[in-house]
C-alpha cells in the first residue's frame, strides 16, 4: 500500500492530501529512508512522521485497504 494511503487509513494523518504533501517535503520516513507519497508501505516497516518540535514512530502491523475509524488504531503499534 502507498504510504500517503496508508498515513491516511491508519488516521495518523486526516487527509491523504496533507500526507502526501508531508511526504514530499521529506517529513515521513520509512525505514530511516525518506519516503515519497508512492513508497510501499507492509507489516514490519517503522514509520517516522516530524511534526514541527515532534515525532510520531510506529511498526506497521498491518496494511488493509478499508478499515473502520474504532480498528483503524489496530494497524500500527507505537514505538
Amino acid at each position: 500500500m502507498r504510504i500517503d494511503k496508508y498515513l491516511k487509513v491508519s488516521r495518523l494523518i486526516k487527509r491523504r492530501t496533507v500526507a502526501h504533501d508531508a511526504c514530499e517535503e521529506g517529513r515521513v520516513t520509512v525505514n530511516d529512508k525518506v519516503a515519497k507519497a508512492g513508497t510501499d508501505v507492509k507489516p514490519g516497516d517503522v514509520i517516522c512522521i516530524h511534526f514541527g518540535n515532534s515525532e510520531v514512530k510506529v511498526r506497521v502491523v498491518s496494511t488493509p485497504e478499508h478499515v473502520t475509524k474504532d480498528d483503524s488504531s489496530t494497524l500500527y503499534e507505537s514505538i
